[in-house]
């Protein structure tokens, strides 16, 4: 244990772990929105980020034809050319969100069978969707080229100190851009009209069906929205790790899952503050014990909720829970 890198590096592995924590925050609202209407865990939305951070790929190697020898862009070009790749990496991961709906769920839910169906169905749906893609890639790992030149854009304290923090620009893109995400979502889903029709399925679909709600219209908008935060994520990750693999969900999907356990999983606040703590914790404690006890931790964090605090931090009572 080396609780000496924590003391001297405090400040660098925060700004980290917070960039990490806004990442899991976007993922876990496609499982907390799923879940808040369906009471059902979609484990297909690691493989939606799969999917977008493809998509991010994609386009800026085929699309605008960049590689890893390509000089950084700036300007205007470097705004249209990373604003395509989030549309492109938002809209792919939102339309495979509604195609898994519609082939894996809605059948299913139309046939009235029981939640371990479709819980079958949601891993077949994420083995498909990652064998897919293997098979499309020859499981050869892809890089994303890099768009944005990396560099301190914010330094607190002294430059001349070893004590001063350097937050580069594309840090603190993920933590502006992720937060600002978030807010409109909440937003979203509190003043809109489909918000509230979405907040009034979770709390009673047969309820809702009587008031007139299109109980099929809004469960299509939930896990549309929960792509296009999936997707949006899948964009911030390789604009900061710049590379992704047919399996690049499997790890980062569990720890956003974990993420939306420990917040209370159907409860979007909740998403917010589990996905910081997470990554907070993942990044000091691999700071501490090293980088092969990231995956642990977020095994152990799991087990100790389930067994603790199974609602999570800030989930509802199990009395309030639908069954």
């Amino acid at each position: 244990m080396n609780f000496s890198v924590v003391l001297n590096q405090f400040w660098p592995l925060l700004i980290s772990g917070l960039a990490l924590g806004f990442i899991y925050v976007l993922i876990s609202l496609g499982y907390t929105m799923v879940y808040g209407v369906l009471r059902l865990i979609n484990f297909a939305n690691s493989e939606i980020f799969m999917v977008g951070t493809f998509a991010t790929v994609i386009v800026s190697r085929y699309f605008f034809h960049f590689d890893q020898n390509t000089d950084p862009l700036h300007g205007f070009r470097l705004f249209y050319t990373m604003g395509a790749c989030l549309i492109a990496s938002m809209l792919m991961s939102g339309v495979t969100a509604v195609m898994v709906e519609l082939i894996a769920y809605r059948r299913l839910r139309a046939k009235g069978t029981n939640r371990l169906a479709s819980l079958i169905s949601a891993i077949g749906t994420s083995i498909m969707l990652q064998e897919g893609v293997r098979i499309l890639t020859h499981s050869t790992p892809m890089s994303n080229p890099r768009l944005l030149r990396k560099f301190g854009a914010i330094t607190i304290g002294d430059v001349n100190t070893p004590n001063n923090v350097v937050i580069r620009n594309d840090i603190l893109l993920v933590i502006v851009f992720a937060a600002a995400l978030f807010f409109a979502v909440d937003r979203f889903v509190s003043k809109t009209l489909l918000g509230k029709a979405i907040r009034a399925v979770s709390m009673s679909e047969e309820t809702s069906r009587l008031m007139g709600i299109n109980l099929n219209r809004v469960i299509s908008a939930t896990f549309l929205i929960g792509g296009f935060m999936t997707g949006a994520a899948a964009f911030l990750y390789e604009t900061v790790y710049e590379n992704t693999k047919y399996n690049v969900g499997f790890s980062i999907g569990l720890a956003a899952f974990t993420a939306a356990v420990l917040g209370g999983i159907g409860n979007l606040r909740g998403a917010f503050f589990g996905g910081l703590t997470l990554g907070l914790l993942e990044v000091f404690i691999a700071a501490v014990l090293g980088t092969q006890w990231k995956s642990v931790t977020v095994f152990v964090v799991l087990v100790l909720v389930l067994l603790f605090k199974p609602n999570g931090l800030f989930g509802e009572a199990v009395q309030q829970s639908r069954v």
